[in-house]
């Protein structure tokens, strides 16, 4: 079976506004009999205004009022606007869901009918029924803007040009149950129409109409038909297209049917004509919003249209319709003849065909289920199917030919479509097996073949040519030289036809590739037709009776240095000698490094003739310069450099920290590491200074550190913990440990002032002091018992002694309030309360740590605030 699913035919969001609550409508007419006046007739004229079922107050109109205007000048009739009553109120709802839809939303809408009677007198081309109100609901997917939108409803009715002495009833719209459509699901509604005479009808999606007064509220006056205006509408929809590609109406049924889109209100407009003996005797149409249900779900069977596999045999099979929770089996029939083992109960399953043919396939989901659903379509196999196509062409000058060299193992090749990608034209099309164009513009063109057979096999190929102004003269050269006594072959590499001017000692003229041998310098010319596409190009030929050749002149450069050799000549190939110290000695240009006083040879050619020169490359030592060792200072130290060298003159670099850069033993007084160079010249010949280093390592500076002042008991031994530098020494050794460690052990029997010395393996040193008082007690936290902000004493500072971990220290006011707290002893309380001076007065205190042998100490006492 198939599952009608989808959204809400028309489903109202909360009511918005006073206004925004339409959801559709539709004009019909039902002839009555004859008018009380001669060439008249009655019409009960009806209009079916759709609501949101919520809507309420000024969104309910007692009354409609509907302009009648003439089809032939769109004058309004005498008495238009007409003035309608309502005769019908009813509240319709979706009264029995269907079981197999999980999850669907409440369908419900309002249809009020405003009806009366009408008498026309006839016309040759009738009239134009005109209904107009703002506004349509918010929010329209398929609008935009989709806010303050107004409708038009509208119908025509034929006069007697097409009705001749008879009479006519419109069709009316059936008024159905509404039915719900899910998101992305496959849907299909019956939106046809009856006619009482018998009539065709043809039914089309078409532009809905707006109301030129917008958002102004409640009915609006009637305009003639052709001032009424179209909603716009979003991106990706349009009049015909209302529900985007994927869904469409059925011209002759009335069925709207597809893949519903994305959850939402969409305003669709059906159109709907009305036939006799060929003629259109009346048209109107019908506007309405489809509400698509983004919740809903349902399980259902979608197999797209038809399958054609022209590769091989192996086919993949998968359900089109979304994912649904409700779809719980598959059962899936390959269709091969007289098997019954083509089956499968997997989701996506694949099956490889034993041979080529027409195969109707079958998916049954939830079989032998309530909800089940069921699809069927066809498989066509026949691989082989190979899509190719040929062009040739060579300029703007000639049309281009298009072959199709597709082949099909089975069927024929019966389909053609060519585009040849000319942006100029919109007649660069073909449905030709083989065509040609002539482009108008020069370029790069995209062409596109798409070729079918006659078992339903289709592929699209392209390829992309350069259409030329004229075609290319592909010459090996344009412009060379050669001895009076050569023989030269001029080249040219691609299709075409030539001929080579003057005829000037000159072999076969009319190939592509001559030989020529002038005497004197001569230009050939070759005129080129390459499939009617005519180019020219040439060919300059100098000719000498001799090498011209200067190897150029002697000079000097350092030893170890390179030298790029530049002679003056015009030979075509080069050879140079010694190779030993060159870089590709056939280059006219090569790099030389010689390693002594060299002379180079060069033979220049030009074809048979040649001529040969040299060069000598004098070399020369580079000026003597040895800037000294390498040394090593202390931070805020000097160092005394000793170079020498082997020239006539010297600079130091850099000199903002040397004394006596003027010397060879200048005094260097870096703070960081410092290179320095020593550059030497001198007269020999050689341009360029000696260089030579010297690096002065500075050592970083020594920032000794001995350790905070402390206190300890008696008995408790204090490990100290220096640091600074690589190495240590303690004096006095007295009660340590080791005095030649950075953190030794004190056991002291009184107090005791230590001096470290942290120093460097180079001699770099610094000295602190650590101090060291010693309580004769046991392990105990002191606090003074008075203290003066203002005076020597400033803070409230504990004194842990023996203490190896400091825990707390608080202090209370008389009302017990907390005034300060820490846990560093170093810090104190300084009279103070979030920056208010305190009182003078006692205050409690109370601390707390471990001493160094495990014990907790807690200590409690009063301290007295002077002012």
């Amino acid at each position: 079976m198939r599952i009608i699913y989808g959204l809400l035919l028309i489903l109202g969001l909360p009511w918005v506004a006073s206004a925004r609550h339409i959801k559709g409508g539709e004009i019909n007419y039902q002839y009555i009999g004859p008018g009380s006046t001669a060439n008249s007739e009655r019409y009960q004229v009806t209009l079916r205004l759709f609501l949101e079922c919520g809507a309420s107050g000024n969104q309910l109109d007692a009354e409609a009022n509907i302009g009648v205007f003439r089809n032939s000048d769109e004058i309004a009739v005498s008495g238009s606007p007409f003035s309608f009553p309502l005769t019908g109120d009813e509240f319709i709802n979706l009264t029995a869901p269907n079981p197999c839809i999980n999850n669907p939303s409440p369908v419900c809408y309002r249809l009020r009918t405003y009806s009366r009677e009408i008498e026309l007198t006839k016309t040759e081309l009738g009239y134009t029924f005109v209904f107009q109100r703002c506004c349509r609901i918010n929010g329209l997917v398929n609008l935009s803007p989709n806010t303050n939108v107004g409708s038009s409803y509208t119908c025509k009715m034929g006069g007697t040009d097409v009705l001749g002495i008879g009479s006519n009833s419109s069709p009316a719209f059936a008024i159905k149950d509404t039915v719900l459509i899910c998101q992305y699901r496959p849907f299909t509604l019956d939106f046809s129409a009856t006619d009482t005479n018998g009539d065709s009808l043809s039914y089309e999606f078409c532009d809905a109409y707006t109301a030129l007064q917008n958002g102004q509220g409640g009915a609006i006056t009637p305009v003639p038909p052709s001032q009424i205006g179209f909603v716009n509408y979003s991106g990706g929809f349009d009049g015909t297209t209302p529900m985007g590609a994927g869904v469409r109406i059925d011209p002759k049924t009335g069925l709207i049917s597809g893949i519903a889109p994305g959850g939402g209100d969409y305003v669709i407009s059906v159109c709907v004509k009305e036939w006799r003996n060929g003629k259109v005797l009346s048209e109107h149409r019908k506007d309405f919003n489809l509400k698509v249900d983004q919740f809903c779900d349902l399980a259902a069977a979608s197999l797209a249209p038809n399958i054609t596999n022209c590769d091989n045999y192996l086919q993949f099979f998968q359900n089109e319709a979304p994912p649904s929770t409700l779809t719980h089996t598959y059962f899936w029939d390959f269709g091969v003849p007289g098997l019954n083992s083509d089956t499968s109960t997997q989701s996506a399953p694949n099956y490889t065909y034993a041979d080529t043919g027409t195969y109707t396939i079958k998916l049954i989901i939830n079989r032998g289920e309530q909800c089940s659903d069921s699809a069927t379509t066809q498989v066509r196999i026949y691989p082989g199917f190979f899509p190719k196509m040929n062009v040739q062409g060579a300029c703007i000058q000639t049309p281009y030919t298009y072959s199709d060299l597709s082949t099909a193992r089975y069927g024929v090749i019966n389909s053609w479509n060519w585009n040849f990608g000319d942006e100029t034209s919109a007649d660069d099309v073909s449905t030709k097996k083989n065509d040609s164009w002539l482009y108008s513009t020069v370029g790069f063109k995209n062409v596109i073949l798409t070729v079918s057979s006659s078992k339903g096999c289709t592929a699209t190929i392209d390829t992309t040519i350069e259409v030329k102004l004229k075609p290319i003269v592909n010459l090996g050269f344009r412009d060379t030289l050669i001895c009076s006594i050569d023989t030269l072959q001029l080249v040219i590499n691609g299709p075409g036809n030539y001929q080579w001017t003057p005829a000037y000692n000159i072999i076969n003229p009319g190939v592509a590739s001559p030989l020529v041998y002038p005497k004197s310098t001569t230009t050939y010319y070759v005129a080129m037709n390459d499939r009617g596409c005519i180019n020219n190009d040439s060919v300059k030929i100098r000719v000498v009776d001799e090498v011209t050749l200067s190897a150029g002149p002697d000079t000097t450069i350092c030893l170890t240095d390179t030298i790029r050799l530049n002679p003056t000549t015009d030979g075509l190939k080069y050879s140079w000698t010694p190779t030993s110290t060159l870089l590709n000695p056939t280059s006219k240009n090569p790099l030389a490094f010689p390693s002594s006083t060299t002379t180079y040879s060069l033979l220049a050619s030009i074809g048979k003739c040649s001529k040969q020169d040299e060069v000598t490359i004098n070399t020369v030592p580079y000026p003597f310069s040895n800037a000294g060792a390498d040394t090593v200072i202390c931070y805020d130290d000097t160092a005394q450099l000793h170079a020498n060298i082997k020239g006539i003159r010297f600079t130091w670099t850099p000199v903002s920290s040397l004394s006596g850069a003027n010397t060879l033993k200048p005094i260097a007084y870096p703070l960081t590491t410092t290179v320095y160079n020593l550059l030497v010249y001198d007269t020999l010949g050689c341009p360029k200074p000696g260089v030579d280093q010297v690096k002065v390592t500075v050592r970083p500076k020594i920032l000794a550190f001995a350790g905070n002042d402390t206190s300890v008991v008696i008995g408790q031994p204090l490990q100290l913990n220096a640091s600074g530098a690589d190495l240590y020494s303690w004096s006095p050794a007295l009660y340590l440990s080791n005095s030649s460690i950075p953190n030794p052990i004190a056991l002291l029997s009184d107090n005791q002032t230590y001096i470290l010395k942290a120093f460097t393996e180079e001699g770099c040193f610094a000295l602190d002091t650590i101090r060291i008082k010693l309580f004769k007690t046991g392990p105990d936290i002191f606090v003074p018992n008075a203290f003066v902000p203002s005076g020597k004493n400033r803070v409230l500072r504990p004194i842990p002694v023996g203490i190896a971990q400091f825990e707390f220290f608080r202090v209370y006011n008389r009302m017990g309030q907390l005034v300060f707290q820490s846990s560093n002893p170093s810090y104190g309380w300084d009279g103070t309360i979030g920056g208010y001076l305190q009182g003078s007065g006692t205050y409690v205190w109370v601390a707390g740590g471990i001493d160094y042998t495990g014990k907790k100490i807690l200590r409690k006492g009063t301290a007295i605030l002077v002012r």
